[in-house]
């Protein structure tokens, strides 16, 4: 099942993809692209290698770490109360059939494509900053949850969002239960606090910000997608309010951090030096 999972996920984004970068960077970048490649896999080579090896990190602790942090889930849910019923209130088949798309499909999109979309760009700096601010997302993130062991409204009021008061189950392993595969292969049950669906979507949301000028069209499409993801986390019952605006606050914080830190030394500027330095 897992499989057949994955391989659905893999067809929806790769029909995606082709269709949204001649959309969205166009044959001129990609054609530039073709030729550029290597030098821009040189110079991005330290932000990919880090994002690379958080990732593998973050698969292996997440899935066997042990949690030896502090059990909150009685206190978010003190503090919080029953926010999230709030969206069971207005659920509909259709919301729930939208929603759980959108936080499989349309979430692996999202991080996806502006990745490719950044790189077709012939100055690197918003590429290597995107890595690096999903490196600082991911790395964060594994640290926070170890510290703070909670599980979600899904875990803690199933009655409530199993049989919301439109009658209208949003579970989502109701609608789709074969998406509990997937979602067993990168996370635990434990890991919500913060919500990384909702930081990375927002992270991806600030940088379609920051490239306006770039990637015009592609910011109306970001900013909905990125909505779309961070209100399925708490439609489908899986994380918390309190998960999300930590979630906010974290993509924040990783923007601010790899912008200030990518591009104030670079490898061509390196090279520069050094050569400078061997005249002597």
């Amino acid at each position: 099942m897992l499989s057949e999972v994955l391989t659905r996920v893999v067809i929806v984004v790769s029909i995606l993809l082709p269709i949204s970068l001649g959309l969205f960077v166009g044959r001129e970048r990609l054609a530039t692209t073709r030729t550029e490649w290597r030098s821009r896999i040189r110079l991005s080579g330290p932000a990919i290698l880090v994002v690379s090896s958080v990732l593998l990190l973050n698969r292996t602790v997440r899935q066997d770490g042990p949690g030896i942090g502090v059990h909150m889930t009685e206190v978010i849910r003190k503090i919080e109360g029953e926010f999230v019923l709030i969206f069971q209130e207005v659920a509909t088949p259709q919301l729930t059939a939208y929603f759980s798309f959108i936080y499989i499909y349309g979430y692996t999109f999202l991080l996806v494509f502006p990745v490719m979309a950044y790189f077709a760009l012939s100055d690197t700096k918003m590429f290597r900053r995107l890595l690096t601010a999903y490196a600082f997302n991911y790395a964060i993130g594994l640290v926070l949850y170890a510290l703070v062991i909670a599980y979600g409204p899904r875990n803690v009021l199933p009655e409530l969002i199993a049989s919301s008061g439109s009658g209208t189950s949003t579970m989502l392993y109701d609608h789709s239960p074969e998406f509990k595969y997937l979602t067993r292969e990168v996370n635990r049950n434990v890991n919500v606090f913060p919500s990384l669906h909702t930081s990375l979507s927002a992270t991806v949301g600030i940088f379609a910000y920051l490239t306006r000028s770039s990637y015009p069209k592609w910011l109306p499409v970001a900013i909905v997608l990125a909505v779309s993801v961070i209100i399925s986390t708490m439609y489908l019952g899986l994380h918390w309010g309190i998960d999300v605006l930590a979630g906010l606050a974290l993509a924040s914080f990783c923007v601010a951090l790899s912008c200030r830190i990518v591009g104030r030394w670079s490898l061509s500027g390196l090279y520069e030096q050094l050569t400078e330095f061997d005249r002597f």
